[in-house]
């Protein structure tokens, strides 16, 4: 196979298999995408970062221009590889950060949405969703260290510019700099997932894209459940592979009650982000790998945030409950702005204000996702509207008006 034309997106399916240490792929070398995909995939991938850099050329100005650098998988080479019968074909996302001079702000305003189209032009030759993230080389370096940041820096291909451009941004490069709420905020937004996947099992009709959307978000949740728990450990590394190795090394007298349901989930996210199969499971046969993750998702949930907060979580309902700030360190004027912004005049009328909103989605998330009694207990119906700002009273509404602030603040 000498080229890959006309590439569509390879189906994301649920994949239930174990990765002995034997098995475990080495870490990433040289300037390849993928661990193991077909050389016409890597020369594929090869062709469209080409075509990318020349089109953001063509539409910015040289003088904006500071640097673009592929991230991702892909832009640590350990990019999804799909076994098609027909070949090897890409399946994550092609995520391109693109650094601009000048006030990031404006340049989203100014390059934003002819930047968005490019994207969509270029993602069915691609045969893959490639997304833009516009920034500058002043925000990276000046940017608090997260799990995004410590990502993009360890492992990265450019397009344009060079290494020597991030000589400011060596903090990022610490793995235990990752501060917990870092930790915390993947969980949350794989937890998303899992909530916005249970909403769709409970629909009356069950499509295949439906089936394809839960067994893509329970492999997520695998994985990242594991990889959560390396962050609040600051055992965290960019490469998944390494991850998985974090993982099997821990020792079991911290972690005595789930460790090993950790690994096991751990090693089937794995297998599934490196090569994602095609499957053909129904509802029925999702429902059990979507209790089982999210039943352990709840367990961690509860260790982590206990451990965060310097409080001790026995339930969903102590946790939702407590009237504390669970995001300790925001401070309450930024706060005030993102919700000015999230809600308009609207934002001054609520008590809550000066909280940063993402505190709404880590109190009304576990409600949703882990109470099945959510919306038929007055009180904690209560709870979720106050903290939805929304009077719908069942289970599809209220996820409809979680994902609309989740989807904003994650």
């Amino acid at each position: 196979m000498s080229s890959l034309p006309s590439l569509q997106p390879a189906p994301r399916v649920f994949a239930s298999v174990n990765i002995s240490p034997a098995r475990l792929p080495n870490a990433p070398t040289g300037d390849r995408f993928t661990r193991d995909g077909s050389p016409a995939l890597e020369a594929h991938l090869a062709r469209t970062c080409d075509r990318i850099a020349a089109g953001l050329r063509g539409l910015l100005p040289a003088a904006k221009l500071e640097a673009i650098l592929l991230g991702g998988g892909y832009g640590r080479g350990e990019g999804g590889v799909w076994h098609s019968p027909e070949g090897d074909r890409p399946y994550n996302d092609l995520e391109f950060y693109v650094c601009l001079r000048g006030n990031r702000h404006f340049n989203q305003w100014r390059y934003g949405r002819a930047v968005h189209v490019l994207g969509e032009i270029l993602t069915p030759q691609a045969g893959i969703e490639v997304e833009f993230h516009l920034t500058s080389l002043r925000a990276l370096t000046e940017g608090p260290v997260s799990m995004f940041s410590y990502d993009l820096m360890q492992g990265h291909r450019w397009l344009v510019g060079d290494e020597s451009l991030l000589h400011g941004c060596d903090h990022h490069r610490d793995a235990a700099a990752i501060p917990t709420a870092e930790a915390t905020r993947l969980l949350m937004n794989r937890c998303s997932g899992l909530l916005l996947a249970q909403e769709r099992m409970a629909r009356r009709i069950f499509t295949p894209a439906d089936a394809d959307f839960v067994a893509r978000n329970i492999a997520k949740a695998q994985l990242g459940v594991g990889d959560a728990v390396l962050a609040a450990l600051g055992q965290y590394h960019w490469s998944v592979s390494e991850r998985h190795r974090r993982l099997l090394a821990l020792d079991g007298a911290d972690l005595p009650t789930w460790l090993t349901d950790l690994q096991r989930h751990h090693a089937r996210g794995l297998e599934f982000k490196l090569h994602p199969t095609r499957g053909t499971a129904t509802r029925d046969e999702l429902v059990f790998p979507h209790g089982n993750i999210a039943s352990l998702c709840r367990t961690v949930w509860l260790w982590l945030e206990s451990r965060r907060l310097g409080l001790s979580f026995h339930s969903v309902r102590d946790y939702a409950g407590v009237q504390i700030s669970k995001c300790p360190g925001t401070t309450p004027g930024r706060n005030f702005l993102i919700n000015l912004k999230l809600a308009g005049p609207r934002a001054l009328a609520a008590g809550d204000a000066l909280r940063h909103p993402r505190e709404r989605v880590l109190n009304a998330l576990p409600l949703l996702l882990w109470r099945p009694d959510a919306c038929s207990s007055p009180a904690l119906l209560r709870q979720l509207q106050a903290n939805l700002r929304t009077p719908a009273a069942d289970f599809a509404g209220l996820v409809s008006a979680y994902h609309a602030l989740w989807s904003r603040v994650n």
